[in-house]
């Protein structure tokens, strides 16, 4: 028998032990819990999920059901926190947030794309020492200033006439100082008129300020009263009521 050294028995011994380290190692799977350079890119439809142990769903974004592609953060009830896109009826790809019970508290315009959608903002409108008068003559009963924060303004009032009955006149003033007459009619004698006035502000951008007035008289030997009960500026609920805008 032929005579083996023992340092090369060894030797062989050792490569053996590497072999069998390489092998078991060339089977267990990289921890795929970083990505150390470049992108991570989510192409041709698919989405990037995160959930609970329970499925429900706290972060997606990437290609939706519908067909669009969005964002949405959720919370751990299941309940949805933060949308971009995802909106029923429209493509407008609105960034809107929820209450914890479902409601829309913040959201841009789904038809007019540089206003505030929601929340709705007032108009702010301060009575004068002549809500009540007896001018025939237009005097202000109602003014006030500031910027406007949504595409559609809405005024309901209620204006009490005496006898020969009086009018009343609605007046919005952009920057550019030209005068706007909203809305003007007649209020009845001897009774209460109520009247709602919606206009959509064309013209106007995100955050322009705006002057606002309303004037009345009588038309008889009665005085007139205005009462101011809503005045904010809200939403479009159609394309129809969406305003021109100015040029970029």
């Amino acid at each position: 028998m032929a005579h083996v050294p023992r340092d090369l028995l060894d030797r062989l011994a050792k490569l053996e032990r590497e072999v069998r380290t390489l092998r078991g190692r060339a089977n267990i799977r990289p921890a795929l819990d970083s990505v150390l350079g470049g992108n991570v890119v989510i192409g041709r439809g698919g989405q990037l999920i995160a959930q609970t142990p329970y499925d429900v769903r706290t972060f997606v974004v990437g290609q939706t059901a519908d067909g669009d592609w969005g964002i949405g953060l959720g919370r751990e009830d299941g309940s949805r926190a933060l949308t971009v896109g995802d909106e029923a009826g429209t493509d407008a790809q609105m960034i809107r947030m929820f209450s914890r019970d479902a409601q829309v508290i913040v959201m841009d315009d789904a038809f007019s794309d540089r206003f505030l959608g929601r929340p709705w903002m007032p108009v702010p409108l301060y009575p004068t020492s002549a809500q009540v008068t007896s001018s025939t003559g237009y005097l202000i009963g109602w003014r006030g200033a500031g910027p406007v924060h949504n595409a559609v303004a809405y005024l309901r009032l209620i204006t009490y006439a005496g006898t020969g009955g009086g009018q009343v006149r609605v007046v919005m003033t952009p920057p550019d100082g030209t005068e706007r007459v909203l809305a003007e009619y007649d209020a009845a004698p001897g009774t209460s008129t109520v009247r709602s006035i919606t206009y959509p502000l064309d013209g106007l951008d995100y955050l322009d300020y705006a002057s606002w007035r309303i004037d009345h008289r009588t038309k008889g030997a009665g005085s007139v009263e205005t009462d101011v009960i809503a005045a904010y500026t809200r939403n479009t609920f159609s394309a129809d009521e969406a305003p021109t805008t100015p040029a970029q």
